[in-house]
């Protein structure tokens, strides 16, 4: 207890910086230098590896390359697909009348992903014929759910008294949604984009059946002729992909939610 006579002063509270947002950066950076090291182990690999003539092959002229980037091309375009598709349709069935065909929707698109995706692209191919297209179209479909589910979920999430609060100062229902509601919501919606690029990275490994391309060619080919480096490579570099995107997507959750909410990954 302090004398009589005397005034007890409490030190300044001194502000701290958040240590979610200091440990997310540690995660952050620790991925990328272990598949650095991935990398690096595999070339070194190959580098003292002796392959035989159909090896070499099937790695030789820019093929690995090649199916790098078709696979590559298959992901970011399959991923703007569904961005178009599922976040409007997500925002859509959040407004009035329509929110009665979000369980029929969501219904629908939970049967795309249900349904195994090689047993999906198999239909589509005989439907579309082989190639990109029906490669494309099937890895959209299976991805669509987390997406348009997340983009619900977080309109509907958010507090009914704040929405009240912004139209009852004059904001018209095009500025509410897009300065409160899609603002708030977007944690959930960058989680589920979260999941549709990890999603379809693994997906886009099984276009190679419908002609469309990507790492999916090496797998194939290395299990057909039975040579194993030739599999190893198509899987670590599929791999490394799939987790280099699952951690771009959490580097830009880390860096578009909006201020002032907590920051995980």
């Amino acid at each position: 207890m302090s004398a009589p006579g005397t005034d007890t002063v409490s030190a300044p509270a001194t502000p701290t910086k958040s240590p979610s947002r200091r440990v997310s950066w540690q995660k952050l950076t620790f991925l990328p230098a272990v598949l650095v090291a991935v990398l690096l182990a595999t070339w070194l690999w190959f580098r003292q590896a002796d392959l035989d003539s159909i090896s070499e092959n099937a790695l030789s002229d820019g093929q690995v390359s090649k199916a790098l980037w078709q696979h590559v091309q298959l992901t970011v375009i399959s991923t703007f697909f569904v961005l178009v598709i599922a976040i409007p349709l997500g925002i859509l069935l959040t407004r009035g009348a329509a929110r009665r065909a979000a369980p029929v929707v969501i219904a629908v698109a939970n049967t795309g992903q249900a349904t195994p995706a090689i047993g999906l692209l198999a239909l589509l191919v005989i439907w579309l014929g082989i190639g990109r297209r029906a490669a494309l179209i099937g890895i959209i479909a299976y991805a669509v759910l987390p997406v348009l589910s997340n983009t619900i979920a977080g309109l509907k999430a958010n507090d009914p008294t704040l929405l009240e609060a912004a139209r009852g100062i004059g904001m018209s229902p095009l500025g509410v949604l897009a300065r409160v509601e899609l603002p708030l919501a977007v944690p959930l919606i960058l989680a589920g984009v979260r999941t549709a690029l990890v999603l379809n990275v693994g997906t886009a490994a099984l276009a190679t059946f419908g002609g469309g391309g990507g790492l999916g060619v090496l797998i194939t080919t290395g299990i057909t002729n039975q040579r194993m480096p030739v599999l190893m490579l198509g899987s670590i570099l599929t791999v490394v992909l799939a987790l280099l995107v699952d951690w771009l997507a959490s580097l830009a959750e880390l860096l578009l939610r909006p201020r002032g909410l907590g920051v995980t990954t």
